[in-house]
């Protein structure tokens, strides 16, 4: 049975000499994980179509006997070359494709979450992340799973918790203006290390990479 669906490219990985793993986040199905057969070779109608963090309406035939099916036809809408022109703006793709990945079970349908790294990455593709985008996607992320903090109940100091509530509900752009002191990065920085550990078991791959490079020039600061 050939299916269709939309979807962004989270991974891929070689299968043989020729073939390739593609993960995919999408609307319909959550997380899926499609063999590209001949992928590999140099006349094969994939070439150019799959690589990371590109967007694209795709076909594939439903394996009956596993969790990886066939790909059959992609076009491409977005690829998100700012992302593989900016070694910052990469990092924080990466580590929020390692969230999403080990946070979510396969197939199951999330379509907050495909929409949430949707709008973070095309944010990306504006500007480099700094530290307050990649917070507000792990507060956006959490929520959409019911896992968000309830900061008012930990030991965060007042400022963070406003920071924290207006992470969690404000658009991208509102984001990326936050003005953080180095404190309250720091503050942040431990709060979720800890928060993320404790509900998922392990830090994803990838957080220190995307938090590296401090803020931009635009800002708004918060009282």
């Amino acid at each position: 049975m050939i299916e269709s669906t939309a979807g962004i490219i989270l991974r891929t990985r070689p299968l043989t000499e020729t073939s390739l793993i593609v993960h995919w986040l999408t609307r319909d199905w959550g997380r899926l994980a499609t063999v590209a057969k001949g992928a590999r070779r140099p006349r094969s109608p994939f070439l150019g179509q799959l690589d990371l963090f590109y967007v694209a309406d795709f076909s594939f035939s439903r394996s009956r006997r596993s969790d990886l099916h066939v790909l059959r036809e992609v076009a491409v809408r977005e690829i998100h070359s700012a992302l593989r022109a900016d070694l910052l703006r990469l990092r924080g793709a990466a580590y929020a494709a390692a969230l999403v990945e080990q946070a979510t079970e396969a197939e199951t349908p999330l379509p907050a979450v495909h929409d949430l790294l949707l709008g973070y990455l095309e944010r990306l593709c504006h500007k480099p992340a700094p530290p307050q985008l990649v917070f507000a996607f792990e507060l956006k992320f959490l929520h959409e799973l019911g896992l968000g903090p309830a900061p008012q109940k930990t030991s965060l100091t007042p400022g963070a918790i406003q920071i924290v509530h207006a992470l969690t509900r404000n658009d991208w752009p509102a984001c990326s203006r936050l003005r953080l002191s180095e404190a309250q990065k720091a503050e942040l920085r431990r709060f979720l290390h800890g928060f993320l550990v404790f509900h998922l078991g392990r830090l994803p791959r990838g957080r220190a990479a995307a938090l590296a490079q401090p803020g931009g020039e635009d800002t708004l600061k918060i009282a």
